[in-house]
């Protein structure tokens, strides 16, 4: 699910970027889906508090559909 995020917000962009590079060392080799799971959920999270930090809460609704989506409520 992750992926490069082009908001236009500089700070959001690159707090998203370093969430997503975090991820991928996460699931890189042969990660188990728990782990894949756990990744994107933190991934989504980082996402949404920048957003909320950066772009006063602009495109957290994507972010929070994705951790819905994985099981968290949203949150």
């Amino acid at each position: 699910m992750g992926g490069k995020v082009q908001s236009g917000n500089y700070a959001h962009d690159q707090a998203c970027a370093v969430a997503e590079g975090v991820r991928q060392a996460a699931v890189a080799g042969t990660p188990t889906q728990t782990t894949v799971n756990n990744a994107e959920i933190t991934w989504a999270r980082a996402c949404v508090a920048s957003c909320v930090a950066n772009n006063g809460g602009q495109g957290a609704e994507a972010f929070r559909s994705l951790l819905r989506a994985l099981g968290t409520g949203g949150s």
